[in-house]
């Protein structure tokens, strides 16, 4: 488990899974958060689902969890307490912690509001019914009842009708029968019951009859209603994303959120499928819905890493080994010469070992680290500042390993290091937080990663010395992505105080610690 992925898909339902699994093919990082409360829990089994038919729904959704889970995907059993955007990304607080995500698919199903007849209830999903297509076969030649509440009461009995003789439809709350309706209805044999039931009665074998309000009884095995059917919504209202109504004339079916075809809502970055995008949608159609969100989420994904990477890779010509090179040669020398106040103050005193200097520039800290007794490698995009360090380090007579490459470019060996320290360094940002995960990367476990940088940077007066801020990582960038695999030691704005150099200006910085876990 960790706290940031690139999909959470709320609901663990057939287009819950099987979204999670188009995602995961595509090797997208996702996590599947289920209440455990699935619409068709009391039904005994799914039907008109190919090669799936007469399944037990906990049997269907445990095969899919378990396909979740072989392809990497994360479950978790929980409540999603709200969901809420934090700049490009979704927060989603669950019951006993927070992750985020690039993307959020809603698969969280409705509820159904069912007519207040005392004993229906207790029957839902065994024999008070409410689709021919899903349970029609299994009340085939026997006695059904239609509970008329509303215009559609009339055509479900036709379609019962289909399977069974004895269809009758009981008048109950619903709207007085057209002529040609009602010619069609006595054409099949349907008898029209007038009356208000009151009662759904039931004994040890199932549903045996219902009463009407007149004191008579109409025995039957099984009885067809028309629930409201409600999405599961109310996580997407602070997104914007408000339930509508489906009507029938003035007869309300259910609500679900609007979407296109892919599952895509008015709210950028949010997919819905399954019940709470169409209340007509069945198991197999709600599989189906999950898998077009899915593939429309990576694709969309897709879409943004490719602008990313082209952005990033725009930024790392801009800042390049060109630029850095001739900055460096413009003058004698860029930096102080000292070692970083906060690298000190962090690393004197700890035990020596592995350390590796991101953006190392003239070398003043690899060459104090390297005096400390520490085994150290100084990376940096420059040739002229690498020049100046290896001369500094000689002149110290310290021992540095010097590497000239871009830190994505540096092929290190993962978990290599006990030190990773990363000072005031120009790493681009990227929507995929390449410098962020190659830092992590490059520590060992139980070893330190330092990230320091000014916290008092004035954006216009950079952006007129051709650096916009926004562009690059931060530590709040590196803590936003440590899990439980790490222990933040320090992440705190400290003042500075440095006499020469540039950057002397700044009188704040940043310092972040983290400690990998073992």
């Amino acid at each position: 488990m960790n706290d940031n992925y690139d999909v959470v898909v709320i609901g663990g339902g057939a287009a819950g899974l099987s979204g999670a699994v188009a995602l995961l093919r595509s090797r997208r990082s996702v996590l599947l958060v289920d209440a455990g409360e699935p619409r068709n829990a009391p039904a005994g089994h799914v039907h008109n689902f190919l090669t799936r038919d007469g399944t037990a729904p906990a049997d269907l959704y445990a095969a899919g969890r378990k396909e979740v889970q072989a392809y990497g995907g994360q479950i978790l059993q929980a409540r999603v307490d709200n969901v809420s955007r934090d700049g490009e990304l979704f927060v989603v607080a669950l019951d006993q912690r927070t992750v985020t995500a690039r993307r959020l698919l809603a698969a969280t199903g409705s509820v159904d509001e069912l007519p207040a007849i005392p004993g229906l209830a207790q029957r839902w999903g065994i024999d008070v019914l409410h689709c021919a297509y899903c349970h029609g076969w299994e009340v085939r030649d026997r006695r059904v009842g239609v509970l008329a509440t509303g215009p559609m009461a009339a055509h479900h009995a036709l379609l019962f009708r289909q399977l069974s003789s004895q269809v009758m439809l009981l008048g109950h709350t619903g709207p007085a029968l057209e002529p040609a309706q009602r010619a069609e209805l006595d054409a099949l044999g349907i008898a029209v019951i007038p009356g208000r039931v009151v009662e759904v009665e039931a004994d040890g074998s199932g549903l045996t009859a219902v009463l009407l309000e007149d004191g008579s009884r109409v025995e039957l095995d099984a009885l067809v209603v028309a629930p409201v059917c409600r999405a599961r919504a109310d996580l997407l209202v602070p997104l914007g994303l408000q339930p509508a109504e489906v009507r029938v004339g003035d007869f309300l079916l259910g609500t679900q959120i609007e979407a296109d075809a892919s599952g895509a809502t008015a709210a950028e970055g949010v997919w819905v499928a399954g019940n709470v995008a169409s209340v007509p949608a069945q198991v197999i159609s709600s599989a189906a819905a999950g898998l077009a969100a899915g593939s429309a989420i990576n694709n969309d994904l897709v879409t943004a890493d490719a602008a990313g990477a082209a952005r990033a890779d725009s930024k790392h010509n801009a800042h390049g080994q060109d630029v850095w090179d001739q900055r460096y040669a413009s003058m004698d020398r860029v930096w102080s010469g000292q070692p970083n106040a906060a690298l000190v103050a962090e690393v004197a005193g700890l035990a020596p070992g592995r350390a590796l200097d991101v953006g190392c520039g003239e070398g003043a800290d690899a060459v104090w680290l390297a005096r400390q007794g520490w085994d150290v490698t100084g990376l940096d995009v420059s040739g002229v500042a690498l020049q100046r360090a290896a001369l500094h380090a000689e002149q110290a007579g310290a021992q540095v390993q010097w590497v000239h490459a871009d830190l994505l470019d540096a092929s290190l060996a993962p978990s290599a290091f006990d030190l990773v320290s990363v000072q005031y360094a120009a790493l681009p940002r990227t929507a995929g937080h390449d410098a962020e995960r190659a830092l992590l990367a490059a520590v060992a476990p139980g070893g330190l990663l330092l990230v320091v940088h000014h916290a008092d940077i004035d954006p216009e007066a950079a952006k007129a010395h051709g650096f916009d801020p926004a562009d690059f990582v931060y530590p709040a960038d590196v803590a936003a992505l440590l899990d439980v695999n790490w222990h933040i030691e320090v992440n705190e704005t400290r003042p500075r105080d440095i006499a020469g150099g540039a950057g002397a200006h700044h009188t704040h910085d940043v310092v972040l610690r983290a400690r990998r876990r073992d």
